[in-house]
């Protein structure tokens, strides 16, 4: 997707960040939820805090693939998961919180969403909010789309794609001045001029003039696209994102067709792995998906248009997908509701079709799939439907576990999430119901705990 480009208007601290594996537990009062109209709703409750939690009873799914364990107890200390067994005893200490038998799975991972984004109400509405917005207003709005992430289950995320203010995001998370999920972060993604990434298509060249370079990702040669990447790393991006075709909310370009060239991607995996990032390629389109997997990406991101051959390629290769099928349901729901620009409308029922029967035939061609939404495109705290929807198109409901578990955790280059296991972060979530049955209780968790804290309290409690 496209996200509005945002007036730099502030000075950034730009130091890098600690890693997201590193954040302390937050220590925070409850903040007021604030409604898409302004209006104040009823609070979330305050987080919870203690030295050592014991979880009794649980039905344990662990993110691995492994089949499920019944009446397993987990010991969680400082944050940490430090005992998995039956009948543990608990420390003087401890809370004990007696599960009786609901499922125990990961925290959830989505790698692919735009925190400060929120979808607008119409096309010229959204066109208004990117002209008029700074990076201000990104972060106050990232900060709520945050802790509806986190409400959701989600305890990490990959950013990819805003601006400077997903850094300060992700850094008043990490140190606990606000609640969310731990966020990677890629700041601007990077495109040509007048493709997906550039977000002034369409607009008078006046407008937003700063907003035309290499320091808002729009980059024209290898060279520049160099530039570009070592910005974004400048200033903090834990990945780097590129725009290697056209995209459905852009304007003026196709879908499918591809933008950065052969020799701009290869610049862009190159200077990012040179500071040891990785890239992520938003690709519709064959060829492009295809140019950016020959250039050594790590990530497809859409993967709408796929042929058998390009399936072998990323098998072969290890490039893993981020399908976003979820939203591919999203943009034509929009566009029947007359939400989107004439051209977004045609490119929305074009392209979701074609990701479906894509999906298909890289899950069954074995390419590695990582859950990612798209979130920011419809709002933030479904992003747990990406679950259901690819299970209707044919991915069993504990494939669709892992991908949103350990898998995630494998593309961010994570080791100490994704999973239930002794050593890892405490990042759990808790569900009534059996997911194998019904993948949907996934979207509704009754308690939720990113290391070690609840910021779901026990809704049976």
């Amino acid at each position: 997707m496209r996200i509005p480009l945002l007036s730099l208007t502030l000075l950034v601290a730009c130091t890098h960040a600690p890693t997201a594996t590193t954040s302390a537990p937050p220590k925070v009062a409850a903040l007021p939820a604030i409604t898409a109209h302004g209006v104040e709703a009823a609070p979330f409750a305050a987080p919870q805090q203690a030295t050592s939690v014991l979880l009794r009873n649980a039905r344990l799914i662990d993110g691995t693939g492994a089949e499920p364990r019944e009446g397993v107890d987990v010991l969680v200390t400082d944050g940490a998961i430090v005992r998995i067994g039956a009948a543990l005893t608990a420390p003087s200490e401890a809370r004990v919180i007696d599960l009786a038998g609901r499922t125990l799975l990961p925290g959830f991972i989505d790698a692919h969403v735009h925190l400060s984004y929120s979808p607008p109400a119409s096309y010229p509405e959204g066109v208004v909010d990117e002209v008029q917005h700074n990076m201000a207003d990104a972060a106050l709005e990232g900060a709520r789309n945050a802790r509806n992430t986190l409400q959701a289950g989600f305890t990490t995320v990959r950013n990819v794609g805003g601006s400077l203010a997903d850094r300060a995001l992700r850094d008043a998370i990490a140190q606990g001045v606000l609640p969310g999920p731990r966020m990677l972060v890629a700041n601007h993604a990077i495109g040509i001029t007048g493709g997906h990434c550039d977000g002034t298509n369409s607009m008078r060249p006046d407008l937003l003039p700063d907003a035309q370079d290499y320091r808002h990702g729009v980059a024209d040669g290898p060279q520049e696209v160099r530039k570009a990447v070592r910005y974004q790393i400048k200033h903090g991006a834990d990945v780097i994102k590129v725009c290697a075709t056209g995209g459905v909310l852009s304007q003026g370009d196709a879908v499918g067709s591809p933008q950065l060239d052969p020799e701009e991607l290869s610049a862009a995996v190159q200077a990012a792995n040179r500071a040891d990032r990785k890239v992520a390629a938003h690709a519709h389109g064959n060829q492009g998906i295809r140019e950016a997997v020959e250039a050594g990406v790590h990530s497809i991101e859409h993967g709408s248009i796929l042929d058998d051959q390009t399936v072998r390629m990323m098998t072969r290769r290890g490039t893993f997908l981020v399908p976003t099928v979820y939203v591919g349901k999203v943009v034509v729901d929009q566009a029947d509701e007359g939400r989107l620009s004439e051209g977004s409308v045609a490119k929305a029922r074009e392209i979701a079709p074609k990701m479906r029967k894509s999906f298909g035939l890289a899950y069954r061609g074995g390419v590695k799939i990582a859950l990612g939404s798209d979130a920011g495109v419809f709002p933030h705290g479904d992003n747990g439907r990406e679950f259901s929807t690819m299970v209707e198109l044919g991915m069993s409901p504990m494939d669709a576990i892992v991908a949103g578990t350990s898998r995630g955790a494998e593309l961010l280059g994570l080791t100490n999430v994704g999973q239930v296991a002794e050593g890892k972060l405490a990042d759990l979530v808790v569900v009534d119901g059996d997911p194998l049955a019904d993948i949907t209780v996934v979207e509704r968790p009754v308690m939720v705990m990113k290391g070690g804290v609840i910021h779901r309290a026990p809704s049976w409690e």
